[in-house]
């Protein structure tokens, strides 16, 4: 195998002089590469020096072609505060910010006051377009956040206590006094889904089984609606058939916060004991079962890159969790109802009517204070929320919702594969359609979601059991036993010639059971033999001797 030559230098990228690249070009290809590259000049084995260049060199393309598609497929870039001096990015005032950003920015910075109808809770579509508000009072509000319109809003005239969009925008389920009810827009009214006549219903069963949930969660690329009541009850839902996929009791406590995790699909919930569960339909006993604080969780979240976790918990700790070896990154002073990462990695997390906003702006998951919010004295804030693809935090709360901004927490450049803000009712209808052909059983979720595809492992092959042996050696004597031999002319078929073909027969079945049978007897002799000479050496050489091959 030829070796081929490579520096010591991350592949070695030709200086941006010679190849007529621009600084920022450079600066755009440094943030492709995955970190240091392998000292390859310390090496002594060739043939591993030689599979390290080629890689190197493949991580070196990658990211150059990286970077040139972000020129054309990235083209707008992320906003973000700047200061001078001494000032402090946590001591910007929205009014600040509102009097700097364009008309149409300042126009998603709001307060919608509703005092008789709070607390509410939020969530936003796919695309961040759509919003579905809900009054614990019983008010549901549908709202289309980028024309600032209210597409439909009614009282159910019962407690809601949450509410989750489906996999678009024209569904979504609440979490009422009893049971779990799913509505639906068609355009000019919107139906409650509780008749068991009506054309899209999935019937009483839909909301029976649920019960009076207190947390909802949708796992879009699964089609489960996931529910977990105060008692600690998870249920596991398939909204496109109705099976009840997982019904579990999680036996760790009351719980008051459950959310998915991004990269593997699996539900997390917090419970009154401290402990972070994450469970996936198809096993009765949790994935994971770790101790994260001393009293009761009150909020989790994940990060988009599915590694990093955030959890606070009563005794006024925030902290943050490399998923990856479930150990503490960081931990930081305060408490929160309500957490929520960003698509950028910004962290909001809320309590009573403060908001505050964290980030990592050093890359070492480090995160320290960026802005901070603080409501009208008395709004107690129920649920924050990041709208994607947009530079903006909505705030459900004790008198109505809310919207500020906050720059540097959208993704800038959205894909219209996956989430598209401008689509039409064809666009989504085809969708929806794709959606489901591409539907993924719930047995793909699972803890390390790499292994998918991936080879299993192979078993080592279980010895037979004595009694195992001589059954299958008695089945094949009979056999020998049972062979019709063919009759012959000129005395060779007598019946001692007959006897003797039998004989040689039933031999011939029980040799290979015998040669087992000798080696097992030999294996037998050796350890017995081994086990004497280690009880006559001293105690302190025996577990020594036992490491020695025989």
């Amino acid at each position: 195998m030829g070796v081929k030559a490579a520096n010591v230098d991350r592949i070695n990228l030709i200086p941006g002089a010679e190849q007529g690249v621009s600084k920022e070009e450079d600066m755009k290809v440094k943030k492709y590469l995955r970190g240091e590259a392998a000292d390859l000049g310390a090496l002594q084995d060739k043939k591993l020096k030689g599979q390290l260049a080629v890689r190197e060199e493949l991580y070196g393309k990658s990211a150059q072609a990286a970077a040139k598609a972000e020129k054309w497929l990235m083209p707008s870039e992320g906003g973000y505060l700047e200061v001078e001096g001494i000032e402090k990015t946590w001591r910007i005032r929205q009014e600040a910010i509102a009097g700097e950003v364009d008309i149409l920015s300042s126009r998603k910075q709001f307060d919608i006051v509703l005092p008789e109808l709070g607390p509410y809770t939020l969530d936003l579509s796919l695309s961040g377009r759509y919003m579905v508000a809900a009054g614990r009072k019983g008010h549901l509000a549908l709202l289309d956040m980028k024309n600032m319109d209210l597409i439909k809003e009614f009282q159910v005239r019962e407690t809601v206590r949450d509410v989750v969009f489906l996999h678009n925008q024209k569904l979504f389920v609440a979490a009422q006094k009893k049971y779990v009810y799913m509505y639906s827009d068609n355009g000019t009214e919107l139906h409650c889904l509780k008749s068991p006549r009506a054309k899209y219903d999935l019937g009483l069963f839909f909301h029976q089984e649920h019960g009076a949930a207190a947390r909802l969660q949708f796992l879009n690329k699964h089609f489960l609606l996931t529910s977990i009541n105060k008692l600690g009850q998870l249920h596991f839902q398939d909204i496109t058939t109705g099976e009840m996929v997982g019904n579990f009791r999680t036996g760790l406590g009351r719980s008051d916060a459950m959310e998915v995790k991004i990269r593997s699909i699996m539900t997390a919930v917090g419970h009154s004991g401290g402990t972070v569960s994450m469970w996936k339909p198809t096993t009765a006993a949790p994935l994971v079962k770790m101790l994260c604080h001393q009293g009761p969780v009150t909020a989790l979240a994940f990060h988009s890159n599915g590694h990093l976790m955030a959890t606070a918990g009563m005794e006024r700790k925030i902290k943050l969790w490399d998923l990856r070896k479930f150990e503490v990154l960081q931990t930081l002073p305060g408490h929160a109802k309500t957490m929520n990462f960003s698509q950028k990695g910004l962290l909001a997390t809320a309590t009573g009517s403060y908001v505050q906003i964290l980030g990592d702006f050093s890359g070492s998951q480090e995160y320290s204070r960026y802005m901070g919010h603080s409501m009208a004295k008395g709004y107690q804030i129920q649920k924050v929320l990041f709208r994607p693809y947009e530079d903006v935090l909505a705030i459900g709360h004790s008198m109505g919702w809310s919207s500020i901004l906050i720059p540097g927490s959208g993704e800038p450049n959205f894909d219209t594969w996956v989430a598209n803000p401008f689509e039409t009712r064809k666009q989504r209808n085809e969708k929806e359609v794709r959606s489901l052909l591409d539907k993924l059983p719930p047995e793909t979720i699972m803890l390390d979601p790499t292994k998918i595809g991936s080879l299993g492992p192979t078993r080592k092959k279980e010895q037979p059991t004595k009694q195992e042996r001589e059954a299958e050696k008695e089945a094949a004597v009979e056999g020998a036993k049972s062979i019709s031999l063919k009759k012959k002319t000129k005395g060779r078929s007598k019946s001692s010639k007959v006897a003797k073909k039998k004989q040689e027969a039933v031999a011939k079945a029980k040799k290979p059971f015998l040669e087992q049978q000798a080696k097992d007897a030999e294996m037998s002799k050796k350890k017995r033999k081994r086990n004497e000479v280690e009880n006559q050496l001293p105690k302190s050489l025996q577990r020594f001797a036992r490491k020695v091959p025989t």
